[in-house]
């Protein structure tokens, strides 16, 4: 079985971060294993609070996973800090880790703030050049690109601009009222777009860490990246139009909708 690892912030109602990397990547068929930069306490209306892990333990973290199952694939979700960025870029150089899928996450769904502003420094210098892959969305982008992004034309300029200063291919996540859910994928000089339906569900809490997940897993088993993307795609579309409900605010996304065997059968 090929192996993902997710390098990301842990989520305590289990809709985004590594919750939702570890049942994403189960879904698309790897086995899941993580290294966690932060702790916090959120739910579907917020995020109260953030423990960051200090840099030497998740230096020891990723170690040992490693040292011991080498990861097909690496997705790197939430980091807070410069110091962390620094110790998962020092490591990810050491054991010349591939297919490394980044997904910039800066603001949680619900508006909150998940990013130091000298973290954002330290990404674009240290983590963004040894990806594969970096998926930010609209705002993330404007903020790695210092372009302000209104149209598909602009969506072109921007991932031009940071594949060129980042060194790596970008999926730039449409939506936020730029067009109807398409993704523009830029890579080795290459647009393609992914065109995709808006699906009609408040409920998007942690599609960007299932998203960027998915296209790890499939790198992991093989696919290229426009197959991995295209596939990744898909899958999220699946998990939002199973239409799960949960919380007060912006709910967490079906991951297992697909999930068809014995053992989720409920009791009759």
């Amino acid at each position: 079985m090929k192996t993902a690892l997710t390098i990301a912030g842990s989520d305590c109602i289990g809709g985004a971060g590594i919750q939702a990397d570890i049942k994403t990547m189960t879904m698309n068929g790897v086995y899941a294993m993580s290294a966690i930069t932060a702790m916090t306490a959120q739910n579907t209306t917020g995020v109260f609070a953030i423990q960051e892990s200090a840099p030497e333990f998740l230096k020891q973290q990723l170690d040992a996973v490693f040292e011991d199952i080498n990861p097909d694939a690496v997705k790197i979700g939430m980091v807070s800090s410069a110091e962390l960025i620094e110790t998962i870029s020092d490591r990810l150089n050491y054991y010349h880790a591939k297919n490394v899928v980044i997904d910039p996450v800066m603001v949680a769904t619900s508006g909150s703030a998940l990013m130091k502003t000298n973290a954002v420094h330290a990404l674009i210098e240290n983590l963004l050049p040894i990806a594969t892959l970096v998926t930010p969305n609209i705002p993330e982008a404007q903020v790695l690109s210092g372009l302000t992004i209104e149209n598909a034309k602009d969506m072109i300029t921007a991932a031009r601009k940071i594949a060129d200063t980042c060194r790596c291919a970008v999926l730039l996540k449409g939506g936020h009222s730029i067009n109807d859910a398409n993704d523009l994928l830029y890579e080795n000089g290459e647009l393609t777009w992914f065109e995709g339906k808006r699906i009609n569900n408040p409920n998007t809490h942690g599609t960007g860490c299932t998203l960027s997940s998915a296209i790890a897993s499939n790198l992991a088993k093989g696919f290229t990246l426009k197959e991995s993307v295209q596939r990744a795609k898909d899958y999220i579309s699946g998990a939002l139009s199973a239409m799960l409900d949960l919380g007060k605010g912006s709910g967490p996304i079906q991951h297992n909708f697909g999930l068809n065997c014995e053992y989720p059968a409920e009791a009759k």
